[in-house]
């Protein structure tokens, strides 16, 4: 079951816009040392939305290489058209990826039924078990509970986890009175994970572990052995942090985080996406030094 600090990872890339192959590979070793238990590549902080199919699988592959076995990765693979995405979790799978993370389709904006039947096409032939990823405010598509239980429910096998991002949290009871503690259940906001754990959720696929590893993964292992007050006493120095990272358009604030707690990391993003203003990196200074870390 996937659980604990798992980081949506930042994609670097150098002055040219290229995937910088090298920082990257720092980044996934510095992650793995640092505690985190696992590892999104290519998800929407790894701005996969500016990626070729080549890059994308590419950045995944060096991902799965880097780590070498020691967390699992799991490969941002979804698309808004049924056959690419099938086509998505083959390469996932090809690449090395330990499972996949898929959103619905989004643009198009398929009904309830049209999320089903989306998602049971992909369970017929899929090469990888599927993490679902409910982000509404991205897609303008929201996986309902009673979707997704009866998603997990007619495929088990395949759909083994979701991250919700939501931020509707009786989502958690819903979903975990109906599918049972197996199902991994993580948080898609870092700002809400206290909450989303205390109610049954294992974890959160993170922006914020981006910057601050250690301290995520040490708030992930406070909430599964229980210790409130260790967990409530991280979640206060993280927050100010979680806050800054969405004071601008994401992954511009925790790009810029990066070189502030990675000296010499590349902050160049790809257009659309640009670097964070000076509200947000205010914010993001901020939350460094609330937190501890910079």
């Amino acid at each position: 079951m996937f659980s604990g600090s798992i980081p949506a990872l930042v994609t670097p890339f150098d002055s040219s816009g290229a995937f910088d192959e090298a920082a990257f590979r720092d980044l996934v070793e510095w992650q793995i040392a640092e505690g985190s238990s696992g590892l999104v590549a290519c998800g929407t902080t790894g701005e996969a939305a500016t990626l070729t199919k080549d890059e994308h699988f590419e950045v995944v592959r060096v991902c799965v290489d880097q780590a070498k076995g020691r967390v699992p990765v799991i490969a941002g693979a979804g698309s808004n058209d049924t056959r690419v995405a099938a086509t998505n979790l083959v390469a996932a799978k090809d690449a090395g990826a330990d499972a996949a993370l898929m959103v619905p389709p989004y643009y198009n904006r398929p009904g309830q039924e049209g999320i089903f039947r989306h998602f049971e096409a992909l369970a017929a032939d899929t090469p990888l078990p599927i993490i679902l990823y409910n982000v509404p405010g991205r897609t303008v598509t929201d996986i309902l509970p009673a979707t997704v239980i009866r998603i997990v429910q007619a495929f088990p096998a395949v759909f083994v986890g979701i991250k919700d991002a939501s931020g509707v949290l009786p989502r958690v009871t819903q979903h975990r009175l109906a599918l049972g503690s197996g199902f991994a259940q993580l948080s898609g906001n870092d700002d809400l994970a206290l909450a989303y754990n205390a109610l049954g959720g294992t974890g959160c696929i993170s922006v914020t572990a981006n910057a601050a590893p250690r301290l995520c993964a040490e708030f992930q292992a406070a909430c599964a052995r229980g210790d409130h007050d260790a967990a409530l006493a991280l979640h206060d120095r993280l927050y100010a942090l979680h806050d800054a990272m969405f004071v601008d358009a994401s992954p511009g604030p925790v790009k810029y985080a990066m070189t502030r707690v990675r000296p010499g990391f590349p902050p160049h993003l790809r257009l659309p996406m640009t670097p964070a203003g000076d509200a947000a990196t205010t914010a993001v200074d901020e939350g460094l030094a609330t937190a501890g870390i910079a």
